[in-house]
């Protein structure tokens, strides 16, 4: 069993779990909470600040939401247009539709940034969303001036094995099972550390096993077949990372095709240091942002 949640966190943290777009620009006032952009018929449920030369979008990770990011709304909100979502079939947003792969998820951004008709977007994923912004990036290469991925591509260019893809499977098979016992025993084991919070990880839970599952499992099983070493080199920018150090970010495949990045490394967190510990999170990504912004 310990093997199975491994493979799932392995999953999560590389990114590896993972088109007619609707471009019409639409009219809106600015306010912090509009529920009125979609995309094919689906709702996006989204904040938006105010009205800034860049705009920082930040995209939440598996089975949690748009909240996750208030620290960094009221950090940043004064200097920025900060724009923050909920995926659909997470939070607020939709469920209707039945593919939840990385395809899908990015057209969404997608939509946002067309319907919102943003400039000198930088993209902010946390963890499965890294390969989402990703993604965007490469389909608005002039809207979108750089990435910054948050506790993922540690295992970029990794492949898995048959028995892997056997183990993911069977993870898969418990999930669809014992949606809040498997979730629950992972995130347990394998994405909180000794430094977080009982309060953080019961509100972590609580969001995660409330959530839909079989969106959720359908996330994870449709998002499996991103080729995130050959986006990166399709990409051609610098990737930036907000890395926990609690587990290592493998860097060998990038090194080896010269893929240009940079991490900073939060001490001793779990996956979400966004919550964990929100002060040193926002400082690396103010000088994340410096860096892109000399460009």
């Amino acid at each position: 069993m310990k093997s199975l949640f491994c493979l799932l966190a392995i999953i999560i943290l590389s990114c590896s779990i993972f088109s007619c777009r609707n471009s019409k620009p639409i009219n809106l006032q600015k306010t912090d909470t509009v529920a009125a952009l979609h995309n094919n018929g689906i709702n996006i449920a989204f904040s938006d600040t105010s009205v800034a030369d860049t705009t920082l979008l930040f995209v939440h990770g598996w089975a949690i939401n748009r909240s996750y990011w208030s620290n960094q709304v009221s950090y940043f909100k004064n200097r920025y247009r900060i724009v923050t979502i909920d995926l659909p079939g997470f939070g607020q947003s939709g469920g209707n539709r039945d593919k939840w792969g990385t395809r899908e998820y990015s057209n969404d951004v997608d939509s946002v940034i067309n319907q919102l008709q943003l400039k000198k977007v930088i993209l902010i994923g946390h963890s499965m969303a890294g390969e989402i912004v990703l993604q965007a990036a490469i389909d608005n290469p002039y809207k979108v001036i750089g990435i910054v991925g948050v506790d993922n591509f540690k295992n970029v260019g990794v492949q898995q094995t048959e028995k892997d893809k056997k183990e993911f499977t069977d993870a898969i098979g418990q999930m669809r099972k014992n949606f809040k016992g498997v979730a629950t025993q992972w995130f347990n084991q394998q994405l909180f550390s000794k430094t977080t919070s009982p309060e953080i990880k019961k509100r972590i839970l609580n969001d995660v096993t409330h959530t839909d599952s079989t969106i959720a499992t359908s996330t994870l099983e449709q998002g499996n077949d991103f080729d995130d070493l050959a986006k990166l080199q399709q990409y051609k920018q610098k990737l930036y990372l907000i890395n926990s150090d609690v587990t290592p970010t493998g860097t060998k495949n990038m090194d080896a095709k010269k893929i240009p990045y940079q991490v900073f490394y939060t001490h001793g967190t779990g996956h979400f240091a966004m919550v964990e510990t929100p002060v040193e999170f926002n400082k690396d990504l103010d000088r994340v942002i410096a860096d892109i912004n000399k460009k």
